[in-house]
């Protein structure tokens, strides 16, 4: 590989995201025919290659696949051999068999140091093998180093090992950006489950016992809502589901309403079919239902009706929740969406946020009110996820 082609392409690799990296890589692996030049036929290795080691490194550098993120950054730089240490020793050596010894008291080195390190002339190991050591720094801190081999070092693979170090560490930093990402999505996820209001269980229960006597099937047929609504709710495969299965469980949850409600309470649906297999954020359409029932239409002495639509956007799917409630004010809103004092309006508020940390503060809610005319709010959800994986259904099967 001609050394300005490596030294290209690892600037670029730097200043692209994984995402962006892996389009690339699919966009040339497609023409890979019409990479005709040495240079088209380099750069294309080098992204298959970075983007090869970028997925074995988000694990950290003890992960699984650290020795398949080793060898891939031994082919990218083109050296004898390469090993990946931290302050615990040796991880993983792709290469000479015997160099475990000589990566060991270079990322020693390159650890106490935070700089990088060469082997060289009559440091060079035994064998007369020469080696530079590259800090890894993730967070500001020193976590790891990159130390490559070859039988005589020279300036290009000195700066390239130091380049694909600091590269490995934006990668363990996004590492870890995904596993507090994740944390965070499950403490979401228990903080609305843990919303399930008391006030609405015993409700439930209670019309569910008020039927038992004067219509038993009726009553059958809402304790069957009330388990499938509870097993949905706090089921915990995944932070996501589909549409399909969140309407399921916002029908157990509205018949449980119903029946409280009674001829107060009027629901609508008006689904698009190509849209029931979009994957959503679990638990994301049900609050906003709720909260149209709660606090939009419980208010009102004549009770109210909500509709709940769904429709293809070409690239998104757009879901609506529209009620002819009581509204509120603008300022309220506001309130809601960023105060932490109204408990018993977190659902909106913990939907709104977890859209926005998925797909970007363009995917917020959007929500049209004013007082005593209503609410609407609406979510636009891409069609493409193609990294979102959606849980086995929870839906109860059978007839009733």
């Amino acid at each position: 590989m001609p050394e300005l082609v490596l030294a290209v392409a690892l600037a670029f690799v730097l200043g692209v995201g994984v995402t962006l990296l892996a389009q690339l890589v699919r966009r040339h692996a497609r023409g890979a025919r019409e990479l005709g030049s040495d240079a088209d036929r380099a750069t294309f290795r080098t992204l298959s290659l970075a983007s090869r080691a970028a997925v074995n490194l988000r694990g950290g550098l003890r992960g699984d696949g650290a020795h398949r993120a080793t060898r891939a950054l031994r082919t990218l730089l083109g050296s004898d051999a390469v090993a990946i240490a931290d302050e615990r020793g040796v991880i993983s050596v792709d290469g000479r068999a015997d160099s475990d010894g000589a990566a060991a008291r270079l990322a020693a080195e390159v650890l106490a140091s935070g700089q990088r390190q060469l082997l060289a002339g009559h440091d060079a190991d035994a064998a007369g093998v020469e080696a530079v050591g590259a800090p890894v720094v993730a967070n500001g801190r020193v976590v790891g180093a990159i130390i490559a081999f070859a039988p005589r070092l020279r300036p290009p693979l000195v700066r390239a090992t130091s380049e694909v170090a600091a590269w490995c560490g934006a990668q363990l930093e996004l590492g870890e950006l995904e596993t507090s990402r994740a944390a965070l999505a499950e403490a979401e996820l228990r903080a609305l489950r843990a919303q399930i209001s008391p006030h609405f269980i015993y409700n439930a229960l209670s019309v569910i016992a008020s039927y038992t006597s004067t219509d038993p099937e009726r009553a059958r047929d809402l304790l069957l809502d009330f388990a499938d609504f509870i097993r949905y709710t706090l089921r915990s495969q995944g932070e996501f589901t589909t549409l399909a299965d969140e309407l399921t469980s916002v029908h157990s949850y509205v018949e449980l309403e119903r029946a409280r409600f009674e001829d107060r309470l009027s629901v609508t649906l008006r689904i698009e079919p190509e849209t029931l297999s979009t994957v959503i954020p679990f638990l994301s359409l049900q609050p906003l239902v709720e909260n149209a029932i709660r606090h939009g239409l419980e208010p009102r002495e004549a009770g109210g009706t909500v509709v709940i639509a769904a429709r293809d956007d070409g690239t998104h799917t757009e879901i609506t929740v529209d009620d002819d409630g009581v509204g509120m004010r603008p300022d309220a809103l506001r309130a809601l969406l960023t105060a932490n004092e109204r408990p018993d309006r977190i659902g909106m508020r913990n939907v709104d946020a977890r859209l926005r940390s998925i797909y970007g503060d363009d995917h917020a809610l959007v929500i049209e009110t004013a007082e005593q005319a209503g609410t609407m709010v609406r979510m636009r959800i891409p069609k493409s996820q193609p990294f979102n994986e959606t849980a086995p259904s929870t839906a109860r099967a059978g007839e009733r």
